[in-house]
């Protein structure tokens, strides 16, 4: 056993040393070409690498500096940004408080100003209220007291008599006014009227008054009934005579009974009329009137008028308003003695009697208005709109209803009654169910996405949140403007707004919405007759254009040049304005330098003459006119005419070009109409016409609109009903014509796009902030650019906390929440986690482990992508050394064996159909299958492969593969691309005998090995495919070094991966170097334990026994001691490499063909055939002469001469690969540099996998002439 040892450490001690000396060899070879191999060369290296040394450590220096310079200044300026910060929200609160105090004031100023006006209004309520009642009073004592003081005889003597004048007076009493009462008291006062009193009360009864004008008529009464005694009977029988002829009429006159009743009020109020007289005559008016309109109430402004000027002194009522004002002011208002309250009291009863009937017939009319409200609704939601008929006759009952409301609260508050209770419609929102839940306006905070009228809150910023211009510009600016602001009234602002368009904004829109129907009947003019209206249109139009550029030439010459060419610079560089910012700057600078009407025309032009192509200026230019609209109306006003005129023209054309020009319309009308500058109504009357004729170009234009503005019209209030309609008409036209494919999908996506399907809102669950935090660090922002930076905040968590280590374990072990291409990620992220935190790594191995098992076990379609995932994630693990190779092959022949039954019978774990686990593993071979490329890894994957491809043709083999149901061609293609990937050299198997064939020599020759053939004994595969680990280490040394070139190209990756390392210092990449050795060496010290102790099977089952010898030690250690000399000597030496081949002439490389490769393995199927043509040079004399021998393939000689050409090929190519790749290794090392400025520290070592020498990678180009051997320095 010694003696077999010896060697063992020896050759363990020499691949070391050749391990070591690996990185540096290209280093070596250069100085020994510099220097010839000298000490001198050595020492000038020695002291060159200290020199780098000292840069480095300079430049770490440096940079250290820097970044302590640069923090240091990142400080001070967050400390300042900071103090600037609590400043601006010091001054921001100070200005809040201040603002809330001054509202505080305002609106106390506000209250105290209102409390003080209610006062004064009650005060002088009650002032008038006193005033009347002393007016009254006198009159009234005055009248009834002095009936018996009337003048003599004698006194009439002496006035005028003349017929004349007394004419003139008497006509001049039908025609009387509160502004005539001086002048016809003094010509009462000098005339003789005792003929005349029949005349002047027919003249008085019969006076068309105003209500203005009953006090002058009462005083001119007053006057005739002091003087003349015969005037009041003949006026109570004239007014008797005028209230029986006023029953006849058909159509009596509301406001000469109005005045009419007040009159005769007055006059028994007064004491003209005697109150058996006078109040008989009133309660009989009054009650016929009250009897006559009990149905109607046409004549409620009479008894409103009747209660407000005589109703306190004929009925004794107290108004709401004189009863809050005595109970609030403690006021005192007069009485109401005039009369008696026995004869008040019929009054009362009648007012009330009617007040009672018409709050019966408010409530009446308030149910008929509802009903007509809601078959208005239904109509809308059937036809989406309304006749002319039905909409005139809504508007005109709504206006006597609310006519009737007030009239009803006026009298209530005079009769100081209660309004009745009006109750609302709730079958409103029954009708249409949750449909109108989407316009409810939410708070500003919780806007809803999907049932919002904007996609997302950056499109309610773009179309709503518009700069003011009126806060920025000074108002000198735009004063030109303020007759079309008037003029734009109809534009709805608000929701608030559109809710009033039943009014006059209605009717303005309906009066546009009646021009564009006429346009649509008129198509169906005959041809010569559209061909003449357009030959006027254009002549018209022509003439209006030579008028306006005129004008604006006439303009542009007044202001200048100057302000022309700044107009035409804006114009240029409108097209550039691609954002909000730039359009927003660009209005308000044309509203401050270039506001003038010309140029106001020419940027309408400019906007209207948009390329076509430029579709992408839309919005912009749209927002541009909403910006400007409060400051210039006219800029809208006139788009929108010249938009509806380009529209009408492409309808009325109906012809089969410019479908760009026509969408680009559409378009630009559809984001105006978003913008609220073109109005709801016309839009979608633009979508009836186009859906009137809904054929080729039509067709586009319409889903182009909806697709535009169709979201904002299905979702508004005012258009819902209209917009669905129309909606529902395009799909019936699409269902009942025949259209292409192309134009049924762009219906369908326009249709949706308006009116999505409903769609289930998923519940999100609710997290705390840190395990959310946790997730966005890891499914979200982590990448390969920012590894460090999630390992930094990951590195910050409570790792003490038990909790929050569990929910990370967690969500690294969930691997399939993160993206497919960002799991590698996670990998370098656990294993730069581990070294702070091990056990957490140990969990999530585990837990991957358990996954995959798991999934084996469970075996569901649904949990296809997550075991995809997690075998992923193992083999990046493997990659980054977090487990080792016995892992990844215990899962991968537990794929094949696990569950698999060997018979051929279904399994429910692995059915016969069920080629899943072959794609899990060729997913694990495609992650780390490359790393298995020598030593004893490269041995396992090669004897795993020939168990699995055994796999694959017995699945290949079963039934449910026919020739109507064959194997998938995909799986065919994933294998065949795994194995050419691994072994490219491999013979793949053909069919399932060969497979199985090829098991069997592969267990054979493993049981010859473990001397177990001569007893017959047959383990199972999976037990073989795991003991395939117990090999040679003879053979491990030659298979490492024959595959130390695929070492170097697969040690690019693997650089990549561990870049940490890569970018430290060189003496902490030595240092690396000997722990990895060691580490290498410690693993295959195992391997060779392992192999030691098959050895001692081997020799238990029948072998010869090695006795320990103290001469086999000392040859031993003779042997290495000459080795060692030899080598020394040797390392001196410069190598000169042989010439082996001569040019060959050209006359003869024609004639020249090359063998083939070998085939066989170097067996005697084809010796005589196959052979390899060789030139052999003879000279005879001073002549040379060239024979060609034909050598067969079988020999030695052309055997190796084709592989040294192989090889010599295969190294030009690759070293060609290498030189084409400059700058992929450039971009490469200046990522590792970057990486290096990151790296603080080089990895972990770990021993749970084999070490292996890392690849240098040179920096720089490389050497041309050294990769060729071309000579040159």
């Amino acid at each position: 056993m010694d003696e077999k040892e010896t060697p063992a450490f020896s050759s363990e001690k020499k691949e070391g040393a050749e391990r070591r000396t690996g990185p540096s060899r290209d280093k070596l070879r250069d100085e020994q070409k510099a220097g010839g191999g000298g000490s001198s060369g050595r020492r000038e290296g020695l002291k060159s690498a200290e020199e780098k040394k000292k840069r480095q450590e300079d430049e770490k220096r440096k940079k250290e500096d820097e970044k302590r310079k640069k923090k240091e200044e990142e400080k001070l300026k967050a400390e300042e940004e900071q103090r600037k910060k609590e400043e601006e929200e010091k001054k921001k609160v100070e200005e809040e408080e201040r603002k809330k105090q001054e509202e505080e004031e305002k609106r106390q100023r506000e209250e105290e100003a209102a409390r003080q006006r209610e006062k004064e209004e009650a005060y002088q309520l009650h002032q008038e209220a006193w005033e009347r009642h002393q007016t009254r009073l006198e009159l009234r004592s005055r009248n009834q007291t002095n009936q018996e003081s009337r003048p003599e005889e004698s006194f009439f003597t002496r006035l005028d008599s003349s017929l004349k004048k007394n004419t003139a007076f008497v006509k001049k009493l039908r025609t009387m006014t509160e502004q005539q009462r001086d002048a016809l008291s003094g010509d009462f006062s000098v005339l003789n009227l005792s003929k005349y009193i029949a005349e002047a009360v027919a003249s008085v009864v019969e006076a068309k008054l105003k209500l203005s004008d009953v006090n002058c008529a009462v005083h001119l009464c007053c006057l005739f009934h002091l003087r003349y005694v015969d005037f009041s009977p003949l006026l109570l029988q004239g007014w008797r005579k005028h209230f029986e002829a006023r029953r006849e009429e058909r159509t009596p006159n509301i406001s000469k009974l109005r005045t009419d009743m007040r009159f005769i009020a007055e006059l028994t109020v007064c004491g003209i009329f005697t109150d058996k007289e006078g109040l008989s005559l009133v309660y009989e008016q009054l009650k016929s009137i009250v009897c006559a309109d009990r149905d109607t109430h046409s004549h409620v402004s009479v008894i409103i008028s009747f209660c407000r000027h005589c109703g306190d002194d004929v009925a004794s009522l107290v108004t709401r308003k004189m009863k809050l004002a005595s109970d609030k002011y403690s006021l005192s208002f007069p009485p109401s003695d005039i009369i008696s309250a026995e004869k008040q009291q019929p009054f009362m009863n009648l007012l009330r009697e009617y007040f009672t009937s018409l709050t019966k017939h408010l409530k009446k009319d308030h149910r008929e208005l509802q009903n007509l409200e809601r078959q208005n609704r239904r109509i809308l939601h059937s036809k989406g709109e309304l006749s002319e008929d039905r909409h005139k006759q809504y508007e005109e009952f709504a206006t006597s209803y609310q006519k009737l409301l007030a009239n009803t609260q006026s009298l209530a508050d005079l009769l100081d009654e209660n309004m009745p209770e009006l109750p609302q419609d709730k079958s409103a929102q029954e009708e249409h169910g949750t449909g109108i839940d989407i316009f409810t306006p939410g708070r500003p905070g919780e806007y809803d996405l999907d049932g919002g009228i904007w996609e997302d809150e950056d499109a309610r910023n773009f179309y709503e949140n518009l700069i003011d211009l009126k806060a920025f510009v000074p108002a000198i600016l735009f004063k030109d403007n303020a007759q079309n602001k008037d003029g734009n009234k109809e534009e709805p602002k608000d929701s608030k707004e559109a809710k009033d368009t039943k009014d006059g904004k209605d009717s303005k829109d309906s009066a546009a919405t009646e021009e564009l129907e006429l346009e649509l009947e008129n198509l169906d003019i005959n041809d010569d007759i559209i061909g003449e209206e357009e030959v006027a249109d254009e002549t018209e139009d022509l003439n209006q254009k030579l008028l306006e550029e005129h004008e604006q030439d006439e303009e542009e010459t007044s202001t200048g040049s100057h302000l022309k060419l700044i107009v035409d610079a804006f114009l240029q560089q409108l097209p550039n304005c691609v954002n909000r910012d730039l359009i927003d700057k660009a209005a308000m600078d044309f509203c401050m330098n270039m506001n003038t009407k010309a140029n106001r025309r020419k940027l309408v032009r400019a906007l209207f003459t948009v390329p076509r192509q430029r579709l992408d200026l839309l919005p912009f230019y749209a927002r541009l006119v909403g910006t400007l609209h409060p400051c210039m109306g006219d800029v809208a006003e006139d788009l929108c005419t010249m938009l509806k005129g380009d529209f009408r023209f492409h309808v009325r054309k109906k012809d089969q070009i410019n479908i760009e020009t026509k969408n680009k319309t559409v378009r630009f009308i559809g984001e105006l109409a978003k913008f609220k500058m073109f109005s709801k109504n016309d839009t979608l009357h633009c979508l009836k016409m186009l859906l009137a004729d809904f054929s080729h170009h039509h067709i586009e234009m319409a889903c182009t609109l909806l697709e535009t503005a169709g979201r904002f019209l299905f979702r508004s209030p005012e258009s819902h009903l209209r917009t669905s309609v129309l909606l529902e008409q395009m799909m019936r036209k699409k269902q009942a014509m025949h259209l292409d494919a192309r134009y049924v999908t762009m219906v369908e996506n326009a249709y949706y796009y308006c009116n999505p399907p409903p769609v289930e809102k998923t519940i999100r669950k609710k997290r705390p902030p840190l395990q959310e935090y946790i997730r966005k660090l890891l499914y979200k922002d982590l990448s390969k650019v920012t590894t460090e930076k999630v390992l930094r905040q990951m590195r910050k968590l409570a790792w003490h906390d038990a909790e929050v280590k569990e929910y990370v374990i967690n969500c690294m072990i969930n691997i399939w929440n993160v993206k497919y291409n960002s799991i590698h990620c996670v990998a370098n992220l656990l294993a730069g986690l581990v070294p702070y935190q091990e056990d957490v790594g140990i969990h999530v191995v585990d837990g991957v482990l358990e996954d995959i098992r798991l999934g084996m076990e469970v075996n569901q379609p649904k949990f296809n992508q997550r075991r995809i995932s997690s075998v992923k994630f193992l083999g990046e693990l493997y990659n980054y050394r977090m487990v080792e190779s016995t892992v990844i092959f215990r899962i991968l022949y537990s794929f094949i064996t696990f569950g698999v039954s060997t018979d051929g019978s279904a399994t429910p774990l692995d059915p016969p159909e069920h080629l899943f686990r072959i794609r899990l593993v060729c997913t694990l071979l495609d992650t780390c299958g490359q790393y298995f490329d020598r030593g004893s890894s490269k041995r396992k994957l090669d004897c795993f492969l020939v168990y699995f491809q055994r796999y694959i043709w017995w699945k290949k083999s079963l039934d449910v593969w026919t020739k109507d149901h064959p194997f998938p061609i995909d799986v065919d293609y994933m294998i065949s691309d795994i194995l050419e990937l691994l072994r490219p050299k491999m013979k793949f198997c053909t069919s399932l005998e060969e497979a199985i064939k090829q098991v069997q020599e592969l267990e054979r020759e493993f049981l010859i090995k473990l001397g177990l053939a001569i007893d017959g004994k047959d383990s199972k595969s999976e037990k073989l495919g795991e003991g395939e680990e117990n090999q040679d280490d003879d053979e491990d040394d030659e298979e490492e070094e024959g595959g130390a070139e695929t070492e170097e190209q697969s040690g690019n990756e693997s650089e990549m991966n561990e870049h940490e390392e890569e970018d430290a210092s060189e003496n902490e990449v030595e240092d690396e170097e000997e722990e990895e050795n060691t580490d290498y060496l410690t693993d295959s010290n195992k391997e060779n334990e392992t192999d030691e102790d098959n050895n001692d099977v081997m020799i238990k089952g029948g072998g010869l026994k090695h006795l320990p010898c103290a001469e086999d030690e000392e040859f031993i250690q003779a042997l290495d001691k000459m080795m060692l000399e030899n080598l020394q000597q040797r390392t001196g030496e410069s190598v000169k490499v042989h010439q082996l081949d001569v040019a060959i002439p050209l006359q003869l490389k024609s004639q020249l063909k090359k063998g083939p490769p070998p085939q066989g393995g170097g067996e005697g199927d084809s010796e005589n055939s196959e052979t390899m043509q060789f030139v052999m040079l003879t000279r005879r004399g001073n002549k040379q002469q060239f024979k060609i021998l034909n050598v067969p393939m079988n020999s030695q000689l052309a055997a190796n001469h084709w592989n040294q050409q192989q090889a010599e090929q295969e190294e030009r190519m690759r070293m060609k690969k290498l030189t084409l790749d400059i700058n992929e290794r450039q971009e490469q090392e200046d990522y590792q540099e970057m990486l290096q400025s990151l790296a603080q520290r080089p990895a972990p070592a770990n021993t749970n996998r084999e070490r292996r020498p890392r690849y240098q990678h040179p920096k720089g180009a490389p050497n041309a002439d050294l990769i060729f051997k071309t000579g040159g320095r």
